[in-house]
């Protein structure tokens, strides 16, 4: 007689959001138990609206800077605003929940033997002095700028789970995840990609801050969770952290180029001040990925941009 695998029983803090999203539906895909964990600050119902169907979809409305405790087999600690605009409205807030939420995760997962997963980001790297950015590099990041709460709270959330990895020997990854775009991302959250395609769609003129040669690096949605799930399916021996992104390196007016001529728009180019601390550059050295999780993206950008477009225009 054929047994029936055990589900697994996964959590995903910031599940309502652009990327929680796509991972709680990558996870119920694959036939795991999903529980979204969301306070709705930054994330959206209409994110999960189509996962609140299945079964095996669970949503708590919860801050992650409280405590809770329930049974899980994994964690994907991804709760906290990505988008400047967002974890600068409240900054207090930004360090908050990126601090108190790691511990929370960590002991949770402590409690449970259960894996968990940190979101870091590209941000940890600051202003970079090397390019492209390897894991080995340990940054250039002002401690007290209009950006670091955000930084800075990702770079301790760092050193508490590898604190906990040594001192209590919790299963933890790191995944360090670089500029991503794609559906379900605010219209709102003020980030690069989403802003030029509003902007494009609606005639209106395309912000360029600073003289538009700064450069980024662009993965799309469906890569990104791909690499995720790769890393916390890799050996117990790989901690991370990992970089995680496309390697492809562009202009803001390489893309504002680009989601003009996919969108058909009309709009002009509008150059603005930049704002304090934006790097110049920002560029992943995928090496390890490649190595360790046998991992790379392979949806180009055009591609990519014209799955985001179509997005934005059946929303707005």
């Amino acid at each position: 007689m054929k047994r029936t695998p055990v589900k697994k029983t996964v959590l995903v803090t910031g599940g309502a959001g652009f990327l929680g999203s796509h991972l709680c539906k990558a996870l119920l895909e694959r036939g795991d138990h999903v529980v979204c964990m969301d306070n709705l600050i930054s994330g959206r119902l209409a994110n999960i609206q189509d996962l609140k169907q299945d079964p095996d979809f669970d949503l708590i409305i919860h801050d992650v800077t409280e405590p809770y405790n329930f049974y899980v087999d994994e964690i994907f600690n991804l709760a906290c605003p990505a988008s400047p605009i967002f974890y600068q409205r409240d900054p207090i807030a930004t360090y908050k929940t990126t601090v108190l939420g790691a511990v929370n995760a960590l002991d949770l997962a402590l409690r449970w033997n259960a894996k968990v997963f940190q979101a870091s980001t590209s941000e940890v790297y600051g202003d970079p002095l090397i390019h492209p950015q390897p894991e080995s590099y340990w940054g250039n990041v002002n401690p007290h700028g209009v950006r670091s709460c955000y930084d800075e709270g990702k770079r301790g959330a760092e050193t508490l789970f590898f604190d906990y990895f040594r001192q209590h020997g919790v299963c933890i990854k790191i995944a360090r995840i670089f500029n991503t775009y794609g559906p379900n991302m605010n219209v709102d959250d003020g980030r690069v990609v989403s802003n030029f395609i509003i902007q494009a769609l609606q005639n209106e003129d395309i912000t360029i801050y600073g003289d538009g040669k700064q450069t980024r690096s662009f993965c799309y949605v469906d890569d990104l969770i791909r690499g995720m799930l790769l890393l916390m399916d890799s050996g117990d021996s790989v901690t991370g952290p990992v970089n995680l992104g496309n390697p492809g390196e562009f202009s803001m007016i390489e893309l504002a180029e680009k989601v003009l001529k996919i969108a058909e728009s009309s709009s002009k180019l509008k150059y603005m001040p930049l704002p304090g601390d934006d790097p110049k550059r920002r560029k992943p050295d995928i090496t390890l990925a490649e190595k360790l999780l046998h991992w790379e993206p392979a949806v180009p950008l055009d591609d990519g941009l014209k799955q985001t477009i179509e997005y934005f225009r059946g929303i707005l």
